[in-house]
């Protein structure tokens, strides 16, 4: 791409913010962004990064209507020496492409998708936090943006990336948190959208989560959507269960996100030399393993948070504790060596990271590219 960069007065920047008590979550945003317009007409084109803005879209702009909207979401992680790694964002890119498809809108090259992040953290790396547990939260998303109503595919779309500096997603630090399950609403069905990553899912989902916060839980843990028996995933994350020496997670299924964590949490696991099980586990399974002890341990992952250990489930008005509401041993090391090779303090076996070039030459290039 040739990518068109708008330049910034100094009196145009924001105050930096560093103290991850204070960032907080998605809550302030970088300088730039980075947008990419779509015709059925041009393809892709008008790529450029300009100052961090609101759009301006006319009322009846399709998206408004009928929810034709993706998004991803990863990380930039400030090394110790000064690097700033990326996680495993191919995946990203390709996950966003399946969305893209399975909402009939247009895919976006791969390298043009790793191009646009890498660019505008280049021009945005005074937002790359070095404070360990601080990162640089990436947003990717696309929309329809048709001026007119009527229920088919946009032929007009726009692509858009944005930053936000981001502390710890829960604020009590890694420690386990309530999961309130759900057998009253359904978050999607196969055949659905639920392996997608689009606003819709996560719409669906917030009356429960609601509920889920007035029982004292921070997150959902959703059944499937025909019999209520199944386990999928929690709101943000997926689910993984430790059966005494087992690591068992629900099976992708077509109404389960795909979760790039949950793939690296398998591949970690079988080189740790555990059994992994990916296969249908219902709530009575669950439940009853907590009862009799032979689950010993509960946890989320996913991007926001990493691994989220889990204390206790909240069932049919009954309280279900996990491990004595403990970090287990393999949560633990699954969060270790997650953030280890995040932040390039272990070793990377599986070529998951891939660092943004922040070399002098390559930031003049970038600036020059208009």
């Amino acid at each position: 791409m040739k990518i068109a960069i708008h330049p910034l007065k100094k009196s145009e920047l924001k105050p930096l913010v560093s103290d991850p008590k204070i960032l907080g979550f998605c809550k302030i945003f970088s300088d730039r962004m980075f947008t990419m317009n779509y015709s059925e007409v041009d393809g892709w084109h008008n790529p450029e990064i300009k100052k961090f803005s609101p759009f301006l879209l006319d009322p009846s702009t399709i998206v408004f209507h009928y929810g034709q909207e993706i998004f991803e979401g990863l990380k930039a992680y400030r090394t110790s020496d000064g690097e700033v790694n990326l996680f495993r964002p191919a995946m990203n890119a390709q996950r966003f492409n399946r969305s893209a498809a399975r909402l009939c809108m247009p895919t976006i090259p791969e390298f043009d998708f790793l191009e646009s992040i890498e660019t505008l953290i280049k021009l945005e790396e005074r937002w790359a936090i070095s404070t360990k547990g601080a990162a640089l939260y990436v947003r990717p998303f696309m929309f329809a943006s048709d001026n007119t109503l009527g229920v088919r595919a946009a032929s007009n779309y726009v692509y858009c990336v944005i930053l936000s500096p981001v502390g710890p997603y829960y604020q009590e630090g890694f420690n386990p948190i309530s999961l309130y399950v759900s057998d009253e609403f359904t978050r999607a069905v196969k055949g659905g959208i639920g392996e997608a990553k689009t606003g819709g899912n996560y719409a669906a989902s917030l009356l429960a989560g609601r509920i889920a916060r007035e029982h004292g839980c921070a997150q959902v843990l959703w059944l499937d959507g025909i019999e209520h028996r199944y386990v999928e995933e929690v709101g943000a994350m997926n689910i993984f269960f430790v059966f005494d020496d087992k690591l068992v997670t629900p099976k992708l299924n077509g109404s389960i996100l795909p979760g790039i964590t949950r793939d690296s949490v398998i591949t970690l696991a079988k080189s740790m030399n555990l059994k992994v099980e990916e296969r249908a586990v219902s709530i009575d399974e669950v439940v009853g393993g907590i009862t009799t002890g032979s689950i010993t341990e509960i946890f989320g992952s996913g991007t926001a948070a990493a691994i989220s250990p889990v204390g206790n489930l909240k069932y049919k008005e009954k309280d279900y504790v996990v491990g004595e509401r403990k970090v287990g041993t393999i949560s633990k090391k699954m969060y270790d060596t997650l953030i280890g090779i995040q932040y390039s303090e272990i070793e990377d076996p599986f070529n998951w990271i891939r660092k943004v070039d922040l070399s002098e030459k390559s930031i003049t290039a970038e600036r020059e590219r208009k």
